[in-house]
């Protein structure tokens, strides 16, 4: 059977920061998920296997139902994540237009959030729920012998009016077992970031799980286990990255730098196979320390994105954080020192957060000198410790994500935690936030004078011209 997996457009996604430029203009990344669910389909079943992203091929609607149609597949998965769900159901539409009669997968963060609403639309067929790996594989094999369903551990679907939900799978234990992504069926040479010195880029995954209990984050609901690749087997994929001509990878683990020794052994295998090729991290700055930096920055690393929040120790304390301004400032200190570039991620509109609050994160953001701020207003997500909390303050009025997934509008825009103030307060202060930072006249000449490209440059100054005409 040809089995066809979908990234859908998002040319109806939700934005939660402000301003649109910093959604539009970042960049585009692979789709992990994607990659590694086609990899196990190629090993473990006999079915012929695509990918379709529309997202970088830069594909409308009618761009993509002409692919689809040619494709003609048996089976289609579309991956569900919560911010594009009118884009997903709207492409769920196309394939029903187009064949009535194809099954229809969806898996992805939203549908463990909400399956049964999920599964309600008339269009969706089935759920993959948790790690999808080894249950898409059985299912679609299921699918194609006529097979007893009832019988796959981590789907939902519906017989008659009935939703049969057979239970989450456990989480894969053993990750070096689980095949490199599916980079050859992907267009790997359009993916970028404004950030990125060189591309072709793309993103990789050494871990799973994050141990941390941030009460913004969906982490805690959906998947705390830590579980980790062998230094081994995670440089063989990067190896593999450099030989097909991918220039700079962004390892996208929750936090690369929880395991210190397995860091070090990470970066030790990488400097004996004298390969070059330079990665980004996420970390925490409670994670890192002088020793584990010039390591990295040795073995290639050239980017670190720290997660800060809040420039107020009480709002990291509310956050959940755990961790203190001196360590974020230690942090931010020694990458510097050690020559890796860093980007800092604050959040704004917090729980009990002041306008003097919000005023002393900015002046934060600039005093522990990243190369690169992100600063979002503070979005409740679902599934997450805060957005419970919104509810039970009666901050939010109703479960507003649960009627969103169960009827997915364009004109949807997420809530904020409006304590202290608006709406429109808070979008103001996320302009002057980015302004304040970027806009300061010795940053932008240090910045031009580390562009290394044309296409470096072209890539950096849209984004400028952008945020300037805020």
């Amino acid at each position: 059977m040809k089995v066809l997996l979908i990234r859908p457009p998002k040319l109806n996604m939700i934005s939660t920061n402000v301003p649109n430029v910093v959604d539009e203009e970042t960049g585009c990344y692979p789709s992990l998920g994607l990659m590694y669910i086609a990899a196990c389909v190629e090993r473990y079943t006999d079915h012929q296997i695509e990918i379709l992203d529309t997202q970088a091929e830069k594909m409308n609607y009618e761009e993509m139902k002409s692919e689809i149609r040619k494709r003609n597949p048996d089976i289609v998965g579309i991956q569900a994540m919560t911010f594009t769900l009118v884009d997903v159901i709207l492409t769920a539409k196309i394939v029903k237009e187009l064949d009535k009669s194809i099954p229809l997968i969806l898996g992805g963060p939203h549908v463990n959030i909400y399956p049964e609403e999920t599964i309600s639309n008339s269009e969706i067929d089935f759920l993959v729920l948790g790690e999808g790996e080894y249950v898409f594989p059985d299912l679609i094999n299921a699918l194609s012998q006529r097979k007893d369903l009832s019988k796959i551990r981590g789907i939902v679907y519906k017989r008659n009016k009935e939703i049969i939900n057979t239970g989450k799978r456990e989480f894969i234990t053993n990750l070096d077992a689980v095949p490199f992504p599916a980079y050859h069926l992907v267009p790997y040479q359009k993916y970028y970031s404004v950030l990125e010195k060189r591309t072709p880029i793309t993103t990789m995954m050494t871990s799973r799980g994050c141990p941390f209990k941030c009460i913004f984050c969906t982490r805690p609901q959906l998947g705390k286990i830590f579980r980790y690749r062998s230094a081994e087997n995670v440089v063989d994929e990067m190896e593999q990255c450099a030989r097909i001509g991918i220039k700079e990878i962004f390892l996208y683990d929750d936090t690369f730098t929880i395991n210190k020794q397995r860091v070090i052994d990470i970066c030790n295998e990488i400097l004996r196979r004298n390969l070059k090729i330079m990665w980004d991290i996420r970390s925490r700055v409670d994670t890192v320390d002088e020793k584990i930096l010039k390591k990295l920055k040795l073995a290639g690393c050239e980017r670190i994105h720290f997660g800060v929040e809040a420039g107020t120790q009480g709002i990291l304390n509310i956050l959940r954080k755990g961790i203190t301004l001196q360590q974020a400032e230690k942090a931010f200190q020694w990458s510097r020192e050690v020559g890796i570039t860093t980007l800092a991620y604050f959040m704004i509109g917090n729980p009990t957060e002041s306008r003097k609050q919000i005023l002393e994160t900015i002046k934060f953001s600039v005093k522990i000198k990243p190369d690169y701020v992100h600063i979002a207003l503070t979005t409740l997500f679902p599934a997450t410790e805060l957005y419970r909390r919104g509810l039970e303050r009666k901050i939010l009025k109703h479960d507003y994500w649960k009627e969103f997934a169960e009827n997915p509008r364009k004109d949807f825009v997420p809530e904020l935690w409006e304590e202290n103030l608006t709406r429109e307060e808070l979008v103001k202060l996320s302009k002057f936030a980015y302004k304040s930072f970027y806009m300061r006249p010795m940053y932008v000449l240090e910045r031009l004078f580390e562009v290394k490209s044309w296409q470096e440059f072209k890539r950096k100054g849209r984004v400028g011209f952008r945020l300037l005409g805020m």
